[in-house]
């Protein structure tokens, strides 16, 4: 069921909810026009909706980030890797940790 938000019109101090709260109703219902808590006029708020883009590890990596992921314990897949850095980080061996300097930029 969607969430649709909501912002009371005017002020009204006794309302338990504060001056914009989220109420899921059915699609098919008629936006409210009162507040189902204190009966003071609320307006429905337009606004964006929950769409995420996935991004790939290549994508990750060519905008200068590092996905590690974990293996074992303390053993971790790199899954951006570069030229030149290793497939596993050991969290013991520090030589096989992700060569940041490659990607911290100013």
């Amino acid at each position: 069921m969607p969430f649709y938000s909501y912002a009371h019109v005017t002020e009204n101090p006794d309302c338990e909810r504060s001056p914009e709260f989220e109420i899921d109703q059915p699609a098919r219902d008629l936006p409210l026009t009162v507040c189902p808590w204190c009966g003071t006029p609320v307006e429905r708020l337009l606004g964006t909706p929950g769409i995420k883009k996935r991004l790939f590890d290549c994508e990750l990596r060519d905008r200068g980030f590092t996905k590690l992921v974990r293996v074992d314990d303390g053993l971790f897949e790199n899954k951006t890797r570069r030229p030149g850095e290793e497939k596993y980080v050991d969290r013991r061996k520090p030589e096989t940790f992700p060569k940041l300097e490659k990607t911290v930029r100013d």
